[in-house]
Formats: C-alpha cells, sequence, structure tokens
C-alpha cells in the first residue's frame, strides 16, 4: 500500500503564522541557503530567455530553434533532479546543493562562449542538469528543517525567491546587453558558484536525515518509487508536468511577446520598458509564492492549487488580448500571481507524500520530471509564435493549467500538516 493511501489527516489549522518564531540558527541558514540557491538557479536558467532575440541574430536560428534550446535545458533538469537528489538521499543535501550550484554557474558561464546552435545547446543542458538538481537538494533541506505546521508557509518564502530570480536576470540583460553584449550576460551567470562556499560552511544535514542507518542503492531507489510509492509519483508527475507546460510554455514568451510590434499583435514595448514590465510582474509573481503557502497551509494543498490553476486557465487568454501598455502591466500582475504561485506547493507537498529514504530522489524525479515533459511547450508554443503570432501561443497555455486543475481535483490526496516519516 502507498502511504499516500493511508496518510493521517490533519484538519486543523497552525495556531500562528508566525512561523520565524522560535526558529533555531540551523533553521535560518537552511532557509538563507536554499533561498539563494533557487534565487541564483532560476537567474541563471531564464537568462537565456531574455536576450533570446540578440542571441538568434548572432546566431543565426529562429524563435522555434530558441524554444528547442529551451526544451533541451528543461529535460536536462529532469536528469538533474534524479542525479543530483539520489545524491541527496546518498551522501547528504548539503553536499548535494553544492555540486549543483557548481554545476549550472560552469553551465551558464559557458554559454558565453557559444559558436553556434548545437554549442549553445549542449551549455544550456549543463545548466539545466546543475537547475533540477539544486531543486532537489535544496527542498528536502529545508523541508526536513522546518516544523509541520509551518512547511507551507517556509517553502512559500523560499520559493519566492524564483520571483527575485526572475527579476534579475531581467535587469541583469537590461544592464549588459546594451554596454558589452549578450555574452557577458552568460559570463554574470557564474557569480553563483560563490553560494557554495558558503552552503559548505555553514549548512548542516538535517537531523531526520543523518539518523537514516542505511542508505538505498540507485536501483532499490527507483524501485521504491516506482512499486512502492507508484500512485504518488504517478499523479505527482501528471499534475506537475501539466502545470508546468502552462508556466514555461507562458513565461519562456512573455518576454518575447511584449517586445512584438503592433503590426504582429504585441504590444511593442522596447527592452527597457519590457524589462521594467516583466519585474513589476514579478512582483506579483512573489506574492503569489507567498499567500500560496499561507493558503495551502490554511485550506489544504489540494484546494489551493485547483484555485490558483483555474484562476490561471482563465487570465492568460485576457492578458493575450490586452493592447494597452497601463492595462497590460496591472493585469500582468494578476496572471504571474496565479500563473505561478503554484510553485509554492511542490514542495512541500512532496515532501509530504514520500519517506526520508527517497525523499530528495522522488522530489527531483518527479518535479524535475514534470519540468521535462513541460519540455515541449515552448518549443510548442515557439511553432505557434512562429505561425500564427506570440499571442496565440500564449492563449494556447490556459489549457494546461485548466488539465492540471481537473487531475489534482481526481487523484491528489490531501497532505497537509502530515508529519515526515
Amino acid at each position: 500500500m502507498s502511504r499516500t493511501d493511508s496518510l493521517p489527516q490533519h484538519d486543523a489549522a497552525p495556531t500562528s503564522d508566525r512561523w520565524w518564531r522560535g526558529a533555531s540558527h540551523q533553521q535560518w541558514n537552511t532557509f538563507r541557503s536554499a533561498y539563494l540557491g533557487w534565487a541564483l538557479d532560476i537567474m541563471d536558467l531564464m537568462l537565456f530567455a531574455m536576450v533570446i532575440k540578440h542571441v538568434g541574430q548572432a546566431l543565426s536560428f529562429d524563435k522555434s530553434a530558441a524554444g528547442m534550446v529551451v526544451s533541451a535545458s528543461l529535460l536536462a533538469t529532469a536528469a538533474g533532479g534524479l542525479v543530483f537528489g539520489y545524491l541527496a538521499d546518498r551522501i547528504g543535501r548539503a553536499r548535494s546543493m553544492i555540486l549543483s550550484i557548481v554545476c549550472y554557474s560552469i553551465g551558464t558561464a559557458l554559454c558565453s562562449l557559444s559558436g553556434s546552435l548545437g554549442q549553445l545547446m549542449l551549455f544550456r543542458i549543463i545548466v539545466g542538469l546543475g537547475v533540477g538538481g539544486e531543486w532537489s537538494a535544496g527542498s528536502a533541506l529545508v523541508s526536513e528543517t522546518w516544523p509541520a505546521r509551518h512547511r507551507g508557509k517556509v517553502m512559500a518564502w523560499v520559493q519566492s525567491a524564483f520571483a527575485a530570480g526572475y527579476a534579475l536576470a531581467a535587469v541583469l540583460a537590461a544592464v549588459i546587453v546594451p554596454l558589452v553584449g549578450w555574452r557577458w550576460v552568460f559570463v554574470a551567470g557564474l557569480a553563483p558558484a560563490l553560494l557554495g562556499f558558503y552552503v559548505r560552511r555553514h549548512v548542516e544535514e538535517p537531523e531526520i536525515w543523518s539518523r537514516q542507518v542505511r542508505r538505498m542503492g540507485f536501483g532499490e531507489t527507483l524501485r521504491t518509487l516506482l512499486t512502492g510509492h507508484a500512485r504518488s509519483t504517478i499523479v505527482g508527475l501528471s499534475f506537475t508536468a501539466a502545470a508546468m507546460c502552462g508556466y514555461w510554455g507562458l513565461f519562456t514568451w512573455i518576454p518575447t511577446y511584449l517586445a512584438t510590434p503592433v503590426a504582429d499583435g504585441g504590444p511593442g514595448l522596447d527592452l527597457v520598458k519590457s524589462t521594467v514590465w516583466i519585474v513589476i510582474m514579478q512582483v506579483g509573481a512573489a506574492l503569489g509564492y507567498i499567500t500560496f503557502g499561507y493558503i495551502a497551509d490554511m485550506i489544504g494543498r489540494k484546494k489551493a492549487f485547483i484555485l490558483f490553476f483555474v484562476c490561471s486557465a482563465l487570465s492568460v487568454p485576457v492578458f493575450a488580448m490586452i493592447q494597452q501598455p497601463a492595462v497590460l502591466m496591472v493585469f500582468g500582475i494578476v496572471v504571474a500571481y496565479f500563473g505561478t504561485g503554484f510553485y509554492s506547493g511542490f514542495a512541500p507537498t512532496f515532501a509530504e507524500l514520500f519517506p526520508t529514504a527517497v525523499r530528495a530522489t522522488a522530489q527531483g524525479f518527479v518535479y524535475n520530471g514534470g519540468r521535462a515533459i513541460a519540455a515541449v511547450a515552448p518549443a510548442l508554443i515557439g511553432f505557434f509564435a512562429s505561425s500564427y503570432g506570440v499571442a496565440v501561443g500564449l492563449t494556447a497555455t490556459a489549457g494546461f493549467f485548466a488539465l492540471a486543475a481537473l487531475i489534482v481535483a481526481l487523484f491528489l490526496p490531501e497532505t497537509r500538516g502530515a508529519e515526515l516519516t
């Protein structure tokens, strides 16, 4: 029987939302490390989206090819999540996190040396490996260090780093490209490697992991996921993939859409204005990440997911029809709020579905496996953008969000408040 079939129900809401009170030094160290790791890995992952136009012109490839590059890096996150997730279960969460940070930092810097589409794709795959691994190790580290009653809120604040990283990528591109060109944008992506030194010095392994007396081999770990916890794995992978198809299809192409001329169906914003819009949208995303955690701890993971997925499906088509810049900015905050906020629910939900012995591998496999499946979305939207216009492509992502809501409603068990085992 899967653990999800016999999960204890914890319907009582937490007595206090002040999750920071009484937190230990170690808990704060893991929080800071995971927050910075998340912000910087998303920064490195999204740098390419910010300079697609410039890189495409320099290396002579179109929107469809650019979508394939993004898709390749997303596919690589699945392998990275599995490998580094297994390492986190085997050698420790903090050690695996360090290795993954170094991996994505080096991969990003290598992108600056790209002389062809093939080289760029290879380097973006290296980035994807590290990004997938960092999430696996970091999510397990935080989930196992903070108490169950605040897990959703703490992970929500950590996940809000995603918005900071996205905005930082936009700012770096806007500042660096006009001065020294797109290659130096990727050089800046080497900076996160310095975070590894902080993690190595200040972060200890969670006690629940340290108490494990036996470490599973890779084959045994996979068998545990695919047999003993098959239902959790399949359900988690399914709704995560659907939601991420919506997200990556939408937010990979929003920068390009904002810069698309009015004659071609876009709002026609220049690079600086597009950057301002993107940063403002990330304010909405940050609010979405944070409030999702509070909502999920209050009404449950399942209802919170459904609420955000349905609102995303309804708001995307409206966003694609707006032409007035001021209205676009305001409604962009709404789209970012619902279209990204649900990410805060993945880590605590997956942590509550799987035991400590395989938790990091499971989280890495489900989350990044979903992201790998979602690799079809940027390429698909890129095809629609080339054939019918970017606005049509963005509208198509609403269907993915609706599918995610349906899967959660029918199959996801409620895990709010479950103690980790």
